[in-house]
C-alpha cells in the first residue's frame, strides 16, 4: 500500500474522513446514552437538561455530516493534475476500518481444531495482517486494485479455515459509513468482504477521474473504470443482499451503479467530441442524440437519488451536480440541433431523403402545422424552430447555473462555473445573431429531442480469477478436506510392521489419502487404524498434499522396518456424542482441549431440517450463546482445577472415539 503518512491531497482527505468518523462515533454516542437516560428517568429538571444536551448533540451531528459531504464532493482532488476544461466526475471515496488482531484467535482455532502447533503458522497470520493493513492505503493504480482483489481471494481461503457457520472465532470488524461516518461492527468476515469489494470499486471510480480526458487513450481508461466499478458494485448488491451499512444497501449501490454508468456515458461524449465537432448536418444530428443520451441518464439519476430512503444518506451536492449535468447536456443537445437549422439550409445538391430522415429521428412527434421536409425547405421556419430550441437551451443552461449557485460545496467547484457560464455565453451569442423582428410572432416551442446512441455502456464483470493468489495457510492441508465445516479428530500415531510385505491396507483418493480395504486382523487395526482414516504424515514427513503413489514410496522406502505414520478421523457431527469430551493431542505439548459442541435434538437426525445460517445482520451477540465456545487449557496453569473437575473418566470411556 501507499505510505500512509504521505501527504498527498487524496491521503490528507481519507485522514480527515477517519478523523470526522471518530468524532461522528462519540457523538452518536453521546446521543444515544442520552436517549436513554431520557427514557428512564422521570424527573422534570433531568428531562429538561437532557432534551436541551440532545439539541446540541443532534447539531454537532448534522455539523459533521456536512462536513463529511464536503470530503464527498472534493472532486478537483481526484482530477488530473492537468488543466482541462472539462465538467469534474464524482469518484467514491474509501471505507475506512480499525485495525484487526488476527493472531490469537486464529492460533487458537487452528490448535483448537486442526490439532497443529499454532507458533508454527505467526509467519502466515504475520502476513495476512500485513496484507490488510496495506489495503487500508491502497496505490491509485492497478496495483492497488490488485492487491484488494487480492485480499477478498484471501478472505475466501481464511473464511473456509477458520470461520465455521455455527459460531464465532472472536475477531471483531468495524467499518465506516461512507457517507454517515457511522461504524458497523459484526464479527461476521462477510462485512470485511463486503466492505472490500465496496472498496474495489471505490478505487475504480478514483482512477477514472484521475484519468487524462484531454487524450483518447485516457478518456478510454476512464470509460473502462467506470464500467469496472459499475460492475464490482453491482456484483456487491447481488451478492451481500443483507449489508448492515447505508452505503452498500441495495437501494445505494443501485443508485451508485446509475451514476458510474453515467459518467462512463459523459466520457463516450467527451471522447466522440475531442477531435473537434464538424459543423455538418449528419455530424451534429448524430452528436444531438448522443449528448441528449448522456442529459437523459444524469436525469435518472437525479431522480433515483431523490427517492427513498437514499435520499436520506446521498451528499446533497451529488444530487444537485447530476440535476446541473442533467440540464447543460440537455441545453447542449437543443443548442447542436439550432446550429442544424439556422446555419444548413438544404441546398439543390444535397440528399433530401437523407437529410429528412435523419431529421425526424430527431423528434417523437412535430410541432403542429409542421412537416421535416417543409422545415428544411422553408428559410422562415427554420430559421423560427432553431431560435425556439436556442431559448430552451439558454433556458436549460441558465436552471444549471442556478442550482449551481444554489448549492454551497458546487458554487466552489472553480472549473464547473467556468464550463456553464461559457455554454451559457455561446448559447446567448447564438440567439443574437439571429434575425429578431419576429420573435413576438414566433409561438413554436421546442420538441423535445430522442435521445439515441451508437455506443454501448455496460457494467464489466470483475474478473477476479485473472489475479492468482497462494493460500497463505497452505500447510494446514487441501482446502476440501481440511476446513472449518468438518471436524477432526487429534492425530493418532499408529506404528507399521510390514507383514511378509503386506501393509494390511490399501489407500485411496487424492491429497490427502485414505484408508481403504482394512484387514481387521493386521497390526495397524490392532493399534486402531479405522477404515477411512486420513494419512497426514508418514515417518514424521507431511504428507497432507501427497497423492496414493507419493505416500506408497514413503512406505516403500524403509524396506522391512516399522515405520510411524499420523492418522485422523472425521468427527460425525450428528453422530451421538457428549457436549464435552476431553482429547489429548500427540506429538504436542500436553494441551487439553475442551470442546463444547452445542448439539440439539433435530442436528443428530440428518434427515430433518438444517439449521439456519447466520444472519448477515447479526451483531455477534444473540448467537454468541448458542455458539461453540474453544478452552485451550495447559496441564500446569494456575486455575484450571476447576475445569478438571467436570471431566470425568466415564466422559472418556463412554465413546470409544474420544479415547486416543
Amino acid at each position: 500500500g501507499c505510505n500512509p503518512l504521505a501527504e498527498t491531497g487524496r491521503s490528507k482527505l481519507q485522514n480527515q474522513r477517519a478523523v470526522l468518523n471518530q468524532q461522528i462515533l462519540r457523538a452518536v454516542r453521546m446521543r444515544a446514552g442520552a436517549e436513554n437516560l431520557l427514557r428512564a428517568t422521570t424527573n422534570n429538571k433531568v428531562r429538561e437538561q437532557v432534551l436541551l444536551e440532545l439539541s446540541f448533540v443532534n447539531s454537532d451531528l448534522q455539523i459533521l455530516k456536512e462536513e463529511l459531504e464536503g470530503l464527498n464532493i472534493s472532486v478537483e482532488v481526484y482530477q488530473n493534475t492537468k488543466e482541462t476544461f472539462t465538467i469534474p466526475l464524482v469518484p467514491l471515496g474509501l471505507k475506512e476500518t480499525k485495525e484487526v488482531d488476527f493472531t490469537l484467535p486464529l492460533k487458537d482455532f487452528i490448535l483448537e481444531h486442526y490439532s497443529e502447533d499454532s507458533s508454527e503458522y505467526e509467519d502466515e497470520i504475520a502476513d495476512l495482517m500485513d496484507l490488510r493493513q496495506a489495503c487500508r492505503t491502497p496505490s491509485r493504480d492497478e496495483a492497488g486494485i490488485e492487491m484488494l482483489i487480492s485480499y477478498f481471494l484471501q478472505l475466501g481461503y481464511v473464511e473456509n479455515r477458520f470461520f465455521p457457520p455455527t459460531r464465532h472465532i472472536g475477531v471483531l470488524f468495524t467499518w465506516y459509513d461512507s457517507f454517515t461516518g457511522v461504524p458497523v461492527c459484526q464479527q461476521n468476515l462477510l462485512l470485511e468482504k463486503a466492505s472490500i469489494l465496496f472498496n474495489i470499486g471505490a478505487l475504480y471510480t478514483q482512477i477514472g477521474t484521475r484519468c487524462n480526458r484531454q487524450t483518447q487513450a485516457g478518456l478510454e481508461n476512464a470509460v473502462d473504470a467506470f464500467q469496472r466499478a459499475a460492475g464490482v458494485l453491482s456484483y456487491l448488491k447481488e451478492t451481500f443482499t443483507h449489508t448492515p451499512s447505508y452505503d452498500m444497501s441495495p437501494a445505494m449501490l443501485n443508485v451508485l451503479v446509475k451514476m458510474m454508468l453515467a459518467q462512463a456515458r459523459e466520457c463516450v461524449f467527451e471522447q466522440i467530441g475531442l477531435p473537434g465537432i464538424r459543423n455538418e448536418f449528419f455530424t451534429l444530428v448524430k452528436m444531438t442524440q448522443e449528448v441528449a443520451k448522456v442529459g437523459e441518464v444524469y436525469m435518472l439519476v437525479n431522480t433515483a437519488m431523490n427517492q427513498e430512503p437514499v435520499k436520506e444518506n446521498i451528499p446533497y451536492s451529488w444530487s444537485k451536480l447530476a440535476q446541473i449535468k442533467s440540464d447543460h447536456y440537455k441545453a447542449l443537445a437543443h443548442y447542436f440541433i439550432a446550429t442544424i437549422l439556422c446555419d444548413h439550409e438544404l441546398q439543390s445538391g444535397d440528399d433530401e431523403d437523407q437529410q429528412e430522415k435523419a431529421f425526424s429521428h430527431l423528434y417523437d412527434y412535430m410541432p403542429e402545422g409542421l412537416m421535416v421536409l417543409t422545415i428544411l425547405k422553408d428559410k422562415v421556419q427554420r430559421k423560427q424552430l432553431g431560435k425556439a430550441h436556442l431559448r430552451k437551451a439558454i433556458v436549460c443552461h441558465e436552471e444549471a447555473l442556478r442550482v449551481c449557485g444554489l448549492c454551497k460545496k458546487l458554487r466552489n467547484i472553480d472549473v464547473l462555473q467556468e464550463v456553464l457560464t461559457a455554454a451559457h455565453k455561446r448559447s446567448l451569442l447564438k440567439y443574437a445573431q439571429q434575425e429578431t423582428e419576429d420573435d413576438f410572432l414566433s409561438l413554436i416551442q421546442a420538441p423535445d429531442i430522442v435521445p439515441k446512441t451508437e455506443h454501448k455502456i455496460e457494467t464489466i464483470v470483475p474478473q477476479f480469477s485473472k489475479v492468482k493468489v497462494k493460500d497463505f495457510f497452505h500447510r494446514l492441508g487441501p482446502l476440501t478436506v481440511f476446513s472449518a465445516k468438518q471436524r477432526w479428530t487429534a492425530p493418532r500415531t499408529i506404528r507399521i510392521h510390514h507383514e511378509g510385505g503386506e501393509l494390511g491396507f490399501s489407500l485411496k483418493g487424492g491429497s490427502p489419502v485414505q484408508i481403504y480395504c482394512l484387514d481387521p486382523v493386521c497390526s495397524a487395526a490392532s493399534m486402531g487404524l479405522k477404515e477411512g482414516d486420513y494419512i497426514v504424515s508418514v515417518g514424521g514427513v507431511d504428507c497432507k498434499w501427497l497423492g496414493v503413489n507419493e505416500v506408497l514410496e514413503k512406505f516403500k522406502s524403509v524396506g522391512e522396518q516399522p515405520i510411524e505414520m499420523e492418522v485422523i478421523s472425521c468427527q460425525d457431527t450428528a453422530a451421538s456424542m457428549h457436549s464435552k469430551s476431553a482429547t489429548y493431542s500427540v506429538g504436542m505439548q500436553k494441551t487439553y482441549s475442551l470442546i463444547c459442541l452445542a448439539m440439539d435434538e433435530d442436528k443428530i437426525d440428518q434427515t430433518k431440517k438444517a439449521p439456519l445460517k447466520l444472519p448477515f445482520l447479526s451483531w455477534g451477540t444473540k448467537n454468541r450463546q448458542k455458539a461453540a465456545s474453544t478452552l485451550c487449557l495447559p496441564s500446569a496453569v494456575a486455575g484450571s482445577s476447576q475445569i478438571k473437575k467436570k471431566l470425568s473418566p466415564f466422559t472418556l470411556l463412554n465413546s470409544e472415539s474420544s479415547l486416543y
